[in-house]
């Protein structure tokens, strides 16, 4: 149910999006941004992203109950490889190891061979694609040791990224510091569509630190164990993903570096954004307005057009449950670096969390009168996957249950002309055989009282959209209510939130400014209507003025 956009330092990349970090690919024209502190790429993230887009801000506590980040496969799957010095025991991440021979055999051995070179670019084209097993026989295949002592290395495991804790003075309770600020607004879904007024779409935004163990810190500021994470989850209908501001960045040009370039040895190319839409290199609408205001984010803080680019992730690097996947990467010195994802995730996350919560994390709008609908059930037989895959049956049956219609189609065919089919589960990073016994695919009916979108109230929505916008350059924080519900309950629901004023819109040529802690109201022509809440939050008047 949610397309996620998430500005974010991913577990692949590992890069902290702090703009000091990327200081060396600002233009020369952009020479007092270089010193500006990373307080001030926060201040213009917020004014960007969560003023500019009219998000809701949360948040939440750093330490965080393992049950959370069971559910979000943290804890089973939030890990890098590495191998080990066989003799002192030093850690080293293999796919770094393997990253620092393939370059510096690339750039300093003169008399290397055409299709050697040739293999060691591919080797690095699809270095995150490698499983442990390819990763563990390159290593040896290129005779890589220990950078430190020439040891021999152990074969590649996985060593999770997570700071592990307790919770109370018994210590019975695991958790950990979180690795990512994602997760906490995906387990507050409900209080958040709440005070949305129950209405999608949406999006949440949270600031704040995070923390990785990682394996190696190193490259400055690009790998450390703690640093700021900046996140947005914006949550759509999942059958209609256009977005309504999408003609603002269509017309933007850029270096979009799609998967079939990648695959082929090409480079990135200049692409238009409503190009990339049409053609379907961008998988939808919303996810595409995203990748556009990041773009436009990235060079209003005065990162260089020509060392800026957006990656598609390729198959093997995506989930089974995402849709579409780019990263922003910046060249710098030590190559391409990613600094901002932004990812179609479907309604994965917020299914997983309401599975392990047992909590209906949903948005619903009721029918007046009941509608029947035909819809494909996917129903594994947990027995048969238990008994088969033994400690991999639960990943099995989530990857199932998390096919679309197509991929379950097809393999419903499969199964009925073979009776077995090959089936790739990405959490397990490898292929599974799947007899028909192990699971029923089947078109069913029944009737349905709501569905999962809630539309708006139309009448004066686009005075308040033009009153949001005016407030948005002022700088004032604020949240539309154009939901169908009383004033009564609109009034209610912005005292929960403890906005101090309430702008009421019934009329094109003036409204209605609540105080909260008064009730009392006042009516301004529209015009001034800015101009009184700057003037009021900054302390200039009182309500008492007014």
């Amino acid at each position: 149910m949610s397309a996620a956009s998430s500005l974010q330092s991913r577990a692949a990349g590992g890069t902290k999006p702090d703009i000091d970090a990327a200081n060396e690919a600002l233009n020369p024209m952009d020479e007092d941004l270089k010193v500006s502190s990373s307080v001030g790429a926060l201040k213009v993230t917020r004014q960007h992203f969560v003023l500019g887009e009219n998000m809701l801000e949360v948040e939440c506590p750093s330490v965080t109950p393992e049950i959370v980040l069971k559910a979000s496969g943290h804890v089973d799957r939030f890990t890098d490889l590495m191998v080990k010095d066989e003799k002192n025991g030093n850690c080293y991440r293999v796919d770094h190891l393997l990253k620092d021979f393939c370059t510096e055999k690339l750039q300093k051995d003169l008399n290397i061979a055409e299709e050697k070179a040739k293999e060691l670019k591919h080797v690095l084209a699809l270095l995150d694609d490698l499983s442990a097993e390819e990763l563990g026989a390159k290593i040896k295949e290129y005779g890589i040791t220990a950078p430190d002592t020439s040891n021999p290395l152990s074969d590649p495991y996985p060593f999770n990224l997570m700071f592990q804790t307790s919770i109370g003075p018994s210590g019975s309770s695991t958790a950990y510091m979180r690795p990512e600020t994602a997760q906490g607004i995906f387990v507050n879904f409900n209080y958040l569509y709440y005070y949305n007024g129950n209405k999608l779409p949406f999006a949440a935004a949270q600031i704040g630190q995070a923390f990785r163990n990682e394996i190696a810190p190193r490259q400055g500021l690009l790998r450390v164990r703690e640093f700021t994470l900046a996140e947005i989850e914006h949550f759509v209908d999942p059958e209609d993903k256009t977005h309504p501001k999408f003609n603002e960045v269509a017309e933007l040009e850029f270096q979009m570096f799609p998967r079939e370039e990648q695959v082929s040895g090409q480079s990135a190319r200049i692409i238009r954004l409503g190009e990339a839409v049409a053609k379907g290199i961008v998988d939808n609408q919303t996810l595409a307005y995203f990748i556009g205001r990041v773009y436009l984010f990235l060079t209003r803080l005065g990162i260089d057009e020509e060392r800026l680019r957006f990656r598609q992730h390729l198959p093997n690097e995506m989930a089974h449950y995402a849709a579409d996947c780019w990263d922003a990467e910046i060249e710098t010195s030590y190559g391409w670096i990613e600094c901002v994802g932004i990812a179609d995730r479907s309604a994965y996350d917020l299914q997983a969390h309401s599975v392990k919560s047992n909590k209906d994390l949903m948005a619903h709008e009721k029918f007046s009168e009941p509608r029947e609908v035909e819809e494909l059930v996917i129903s594994p037989v947990v027995k048969e996957t238990g008994l088969a895959f033994k400690a991999d049956g639960k990943n099995v049956v989530e990857a199932l249950k998390a096919m679309n219609e197509k991929e379950a189609l097809e393999m419903k065919a499969d199964l009925e002309a073979k009776g077995e089919v090959e089936f790739y589960v990405c959490t397990l990073g490898k292929n599974v055989s799947i007899k028909q016994n192990m699971v029923t695919i089947s078109y069913k009916k029944r009737k349905e009282h709501q569905r999962r979108f809630t539309p708006s109230n139309k009448e004066y929505e686009e005075v308040a959209k033009g009153i949001s916008k005016s407030l948005t350059a002022a700088g004032i924080s604020h949240k539309i209510d154009i939901t169908g519900t009383s004033i009564g309950k609109k009034y209610a629901r912005t005292d929960e939130l403890g906005a101090p004023f309430a702008i009421t819109v019934d009329s094109t040529t003036s409204v209605t400014i609540r105080e909260r802690d008064s009730k009392d109201q006042v009516r301004v022509n529209l015009k001034e209507v800015v101009v009184v809440v700057k003037e009021l939050t900054a302390g200039l008047k009182t309500w008492a003025d007014y």
